[in-house]
């Protein structure tokens, strides 16, 4: 590497918004997220459910569907 023309590299610690931390390198000290893989559902195998039943029945009243 060149010196001097590149940004420090800090041991970085990512917080996320359940409250889960781990440490990563990054150019930041310090990483604020919304979503981690100890909360996204596709990680833990739990989703949230949507209400569908009245999306779809929404969608038979619009094109009159039976």
């Amino acid at each position: 590497m060149k010196p001097n023309i590149h940004p420090p590299y800090y041991l970085a610690t990512v917080k996320c918004a359940c409250g889960n931390t781990f440490q990563t390198g990054s150019t930041s000290a310090d990483i604020h997220v919304d979503i981690c893989s100890a909360c996204h559902p596709y990680f833990t195998g739990k989703q949230k459910l949507i209400d569908s039943a009245g999306r779809v029945e929404r969608f038979k009243r619009k094109y009159k569907m039976t």
